[in-house]
This record gives structure tokens, sequence and C-alpha cells, in this order.
């Protein structure tokens, strides 16, 4: 593909008035969507109204007339048909690492210390299993985690509490079949977490179809809320009423105004939100989401997926066309691949300062340390397309033809890699 075709593509692509509404800086192909959001041209002018208007003039009354109080739950709803679930089900609070403390503990809860194991994989994101480590810890556990996809199925057994995968794992972009696996877990008789941090907004996630247990995830990837962004959670609405989560804070409280001295906690999803919400932070996802409301109107998720599996299709083609060495991470069967590609260089060749080295040209993606070390490439259908395929490819080969990248300038490794 040269760019005569891709801006052909970018021109009959029906999703390309949504690029309009995202700022991009000149010069810049940004294909890091899947780590960090654009930035929504609505955004900013929002949240100063927020700041000036809400906090500044309003002051402490805007819990009641700019409904503070309620933009949790109100966030939640609007994300609701994008997961799959149903409103009233989905709440916007906290971090994605302590709302899946708060799932896991509620899930090890519900098998009533009978059984103690939580089965995730390698691969999956540290935090996750870092989590996970905690949690098995407090409840006299184990957490045993599978070295390949292929190897998760035998260790959903009789000892197996709790499944808890990633959607898309966030090194090689591959797509766990999310219906299958819950299902192999419950004839188990283990109960399914699933993290969507690297899948809401850009591949189709039907919850309740597939009978999850729990599921969580976060609002700055490609749901574009900006850095720090609140998470989500949600629990099927079958576990209501069997156990409480553990950090039963105030506002997760039955009545959290009567103040009353002993716990009692509120029905539903409303008693996952612990402590006071990030309000400012909850403005920018607010905001964000507007856009997706755009994109319902194009065709919705199914629209998207559609420009996702072609970005990556292409990108893929381009990467083995023109990257010597290149190892392919990422699933070529649509049905296995989220929405960004991830592959390795050949040996001696830094891919640290690769990437270095691109972003120093204005190609943005990102590098994940591991064996193998990975360069990735997430592709947010909402404003990506094709000429940022053929620009990014084109510039990574001529960054590895030349060498560009083996200078110190680019081998020395920054805080955040």
């Amino acid at each position: 593909m040269n760019l005569d075709d891709a801006k052909r593509l970018d021109a009959a692509d029906p999703l390309r008035s949504l690029r309009k509404l995202f700022t991009l800086p000149e010069g810049i192909t940004y294909l890091d969507g899947n780590s960090l959001g654009a930035l929504p041209r609505a955004t900013p002018e929002r949240i100063q109204r927020a700041v000036e208007q809400e906090w500044g003039q309003g002051l402490i009354k805007s819990w009641n007339t700019a409904g503070w109080i309620d933009l949790p739950r109100r966030l939640g709803d609007r994300l609701a048909p994008w997961l799959g679930a149903r409103p009233g089900e989905v709440l916007v609070a906290d971090s994605t690492s302590v709302n899946l403390y708060k799932v896991l503990h509620a899930a090890l809860q519900l098998q009533q210390g009978k059984r103690k194991i939580v089965v995730s994989e390698r691969s999956n994101f540290p935090t996750d299993n870092y989590i996970a480590q905690s949690v098995v810890r407090a409840h006299g556990g184990e957490l045993i985690l599978a070295e390949r996809p292929e190897d998760i199925p035998p260790l959903l057994d009789e000892h197996c509490a709790v499944l808890m995968l990633t959607h898309v794992n966030y090194r090689s972009g591959r797509m766990h079949d999310m219906a299958l696996l819950t299902r192999w877990a419950h004839q188990a008789g283990a109960l399914a977490v699933w993290d969507l941090a690297h899948s809401a907004g850009v591949v189709p996630i039907d919850l309740l179809g597939s009978a999850a247990d729990f599921a969580i995830g976060c609002g700055y990837k490609y749901l574009n809320g900006g850095p720090g962004a609140p998470a989500f959670v949600w629990m099927h609405p079958r576990h209501e009423g069997q156990v409480w989560q553990p950090l039963t804070g105030w506002l997760g409280h039955a009545s959290p105004f009567d103040f009353d001295s002993e716990y009692q906690p509120a029905p539903g999803i409303q008693q996952y939100q612990c402590g006071t919400p990030a309000l400012l932070s909850m403005t920018g996802l607010d905001t964000a989401l507007d856009v997706y409301d755009a994109a319902l109107k194009l065709g919705g998720i199914k629209a998207l997926r559609n420009k996702s599996l072609a970005l990556t299709e292409a990108f893929i083609g381009e990467v083995e066309a023109q990257v010597p060495g290149a190892v392919i991470a990422t699933p070529r069967e649509a049905s296995l691949r989220g929405s960004q590609v991830s592959f390795a260089l050949q040996s001696g060749v830094d891919g640290y300062a690769v990437m270095q080295a691109l972003i120093d040209r204005g190609v943005i993606g990102d590098f994940r340390a591991g064996d193998p070390e990975l360069l990735r490439f997430g592709f947010a259908p909402l404003y990506n397309g094709f000429a940022d395929v053929v620009h990014a490819v084109d510039t990574l080969a001529d960054i590895l033809s030349t060498e560009a990248w083996d200078t110190p300038q680019f081998t020395n490794r920054s805080k955040v890699t």
C-alpha cells in the first residue's frame, strides 16, 4: 500500500468525521491509544467549566446542582451498552487495580472458602497479577499462572476458584474468547473475572451474554478520558446481595448521608463505590464519551471494529513487507486480534531505541520489555487512519535500514519506557 492508496481509503472511511473531534498535534502519527487516548477537543473547555463554574462559583452546592453525586452511576450507564451490560449495572470509580482488588475479594468470598486458587496467565498485565497475589495471600490461597493461552483450560479444575484474564492481552494483542472461557470456568465451578482495559471501546463486548461474573477496566486508553481517568466496575446481577466488597467506604453505604456508625451496603453495583469520586477526571471521561455517542450514529461498535481490523491487518502486512526479521506477536486471525499490533525485531536491534527514534520523528507507539521485547502500536479507529499505517511503517523501515536508532540519544532508557 502506498500513501495515495491510503488516502483514498481514508477519504472513503465512514468514520472519518470523528477524527475532527480530537486534538492531534500537527506532524504526529499517534499509535498509542492503547496506553493513553488522544485528547477530545471538547474536553479542555468542559473541565474549565467544571473548575470555574461548578467548583469556583457553585462550590459545595454543585454536589446537587451540577449532579456531582450521581456522576459515577451516570457514567456507568453511558458505558454499559459498550460493555454488553444494562443501565444500573456499571459504576465508574477508583482505578483499575483498586476495582480488581474489590471484585477478586468478592469472587473468592462467593466460593465460601471451599476454593482458593486464582488462575491467570503469566503475560497478564503485571498489576493484575500483583493484585491477585495480594488477594490470595489474604485468603490463604494461591495464584497459578498459565504460560500460554492453551495451558489455561487444564487449570480450570475442582480447585480453581476464579479465572482472571485480560480480554485483550496487553503484550501480544491476542483476544480471548470471553464466552467460551467463562463457560469452561463455570463448568469447573469457578467464577470469571475480566479486565477490559484493552478492549473497551474498540471490540464488541457482551458481559451479560457471556455470563461473566465480574469485570473491570480503565477510562484513559481507548475511551480517551485522559491521564488518570477513573476506571469502571461491573458485577453480574445474579451476585447481588451475596457478598460485600472489602473496601466498605461511605459512598458504598446504602444511605451515606445518614452518617450511621455501622456499615450497611448499598444495593447492586453502588456498594462498589468507596470514597469521594475524582470529579474533574470524571468530567473528562464524561466529555470523551460524547465521541462515542457520535460513533453510535455512524455504525457503533460494529463500524469501529471493522475499521480496527482493517487498520491492524494493513499494518501487519506493511511490517512483514518492509521490516526484515520482524516477528509478529499479534494473531493474524481477526477473531483473536484486539486493536493493536505487537512485534519483535531481529536479534541485535534495540527495540527501545528504535521506538525512541520513531517518537523523535513523530511516530508514537510504545515499547514493552520482556522476552521478547515488543514494539506495540495501538490503533484507535475513532481517529487513526490508513495514512497513519503507511507513514509509521515507512518511517520505521528507514530507521532500521539506516541504523538511525543506534545512538546514545535513543539507547539511554528513561524512567517511563
